[in-house]
């Protein structure tokens, strides 16, 4: 599998170019310091400089797109950002890479959200602000016309990782690891039964394919 990873310095994606290079696939890295390229590398991801701000940041990414099998979209302005950022990286982000693959032609793509998106507070608070950026990523990722799924983490924590996770359009709370996340991640990439989906996921007793595997079983409604 041939997969581009968009924010991909961050702790989920890395951890998920782990997962992909120790099986033997391939991984790409779309970044906007250069100075993470020497991380990646060393990982054995390619990585891509990209500015997800900056105007032409879809062309840049059709580019580094094309050939590509799957799509996953883990970036975000990170704790610290403003709210301006939270719009232009969380939101903005997300629908040139939607774009952008379209454009390249790779159907699957995959994007991290966030719990509690379903119903976002609407005040000016900035993890207000944050969790609409997200929700309405999520809604242009769900009508893009892609063969998406959107998984949406509980808290996250940097815990060692279990292989255990519930998976369900809603749970009811808890944490789950960051290195757990990306075992899901990986999971969705490898089961077609999660396209369409929108699911939270959290720590929990079963087995990460069988959780995901799952889904299939449960209802696609948004509600």
């Amino acid at each position: 599998m041939d997969v581009v990873i968009v924010g991909a310095h961050g702790k989920i994606a890395l951890a998920l170019a782990r997962l992909l290079v120790d099986r033997g696939d391939k991984a790409s890295g779309v970044i906007r310091n250069p100075d993470h390229s020497g991380e990646l590398e060393a990982m054995g991801v390619t990585p891509v400089i990209v500015d997800l701000e900056d105007e032409y940041a879809e062309n840049d990414l059709a580019h580094a797109f094309r050939g590509a099998d799957a799509i996953v979209f883990a970036a975000g302005a990170g704790p610290g950002s403003t709210a301006e950022r939270k719009l232009t990286v969380d939101y903005g982000g997300a629908v040139h890479s939607a774009a952008a693959a379209a454009r390249a032609e790779v159907k699957r793509f995959v994007i991290i959200s966030s719990i509690g998106t379903d119903d976002p507070p609407q005040d000016d608070d900035i993890f207000s602000v944050y969790l609409r950026a997200k929700a309405n990523a999520d809604q242009h990722v769900r009508g893009s016309g892609l063969d998406h799924t959107i998984v949406r983490p509980v808290t996250l924590t940097d815990d060692e990782p279990t292989g255990r996770v519930r998976a369900s359009r809603h749970v009811d709370g808890g944490k789950i690891s960051r290195d757990d996340v990306a075992a899901v991640v990986l999971a969705v990439l490898d089961n077609d039964a999660s396209i369409g989906r929108t699911f939270e996921v959290a720590a929990g007793e079963a087995r990460v394919q069988d959780a995901v595997a799952g889904l299939a079983d449960q209802p696609a409604t948004l509600v």
